[in-house]
């Protein structure tokens, strides 16, 4: 396993891609795999808050989510999501091969407070953002729904698809606590044998 850690001179993705566009993102991704042209190769592509906005860069330019892609992630990252744009594309790729997972962390971002006011919009958090790709997916795909105190989660496809979006009762920040309980390593985990075992 090699996970290859993407960053730029601007220190943001969203800042890079106003700047370049998408239509480099693809060959960025091409040249990392080529270093490992010598192996069988499956991708995983995932990022935390503004790391989202590659994933969909990937996406705005590609015709379709590269066949050697079995796991998407976002980690309270999919503030760019649009139906318009993505959901096609991301409905395809699932029903393409039941190797494919999507993984979507997000936490009640609307609800906290900085400063004490809020931040962002109810509809552009990943809160917001998070509902909206739920309820397109939901289109396709029936979800199973279960909550867990706070939290709440979301399946389907026997756990390929999972949405696990935490209720914010006391208004705190918890975007990078996402990472720092071990977000990454659940989302690489998600709807297989390993998920929830330590």
């Amino acid at each position: 396993i090699v996970v290859a850690y993407l960053e730029n001179s601007l220190k943001s993705w969203p800042a890079w891609r106003r700047r370049h566009g998408d239509h480099e993102i693809p060959m960025l991704l091409d040249n990392i795999k080529s270093v490992f042209r010598d192996y069988p190769v499956r991708v995983v592509i995932t990022g935390h808050s503004g790391g989202g906005s590659l994933t969909f860069g990937y996406l705005n330019w590609s015709s379709g989510i590269a066949p050697d892609f079995d796991r998407i992630a976002f980690l309270d990252s999919n503030y760019a999501y649009e139906t318009t744009n993505h959901l096609a594309k991301l409905r395809r790729w699932l029903m393409v091969s039941t190797n494919n997972h999507l993984t979507v962390l997000a936490y009640d971002d609307a609800n906290a407070l900085l400063d004490g006011k809020s931040f962002v919009s109810a509809a552009g958090g990943t809160w917001g953002r998070s509902h909206a790709m739920l309820h397109d997916l939901g289109g396709t795909f029936p979800f199973s729904d279960l909550t867990n105190g706070t939290l709440r989660i979301h399946t389907a496809l026997n756990g390929r698809i999972q949405f696990l979006l935490k209720e914010n009762p006391d208004r705190k920040i918890l975007h990078t606590v996402q990472v720092e309980r071990n977000g990454f390593i659940h989302a690489m985990l998600t709807g297989t044998p390993l998920e929830g075992k330590s």
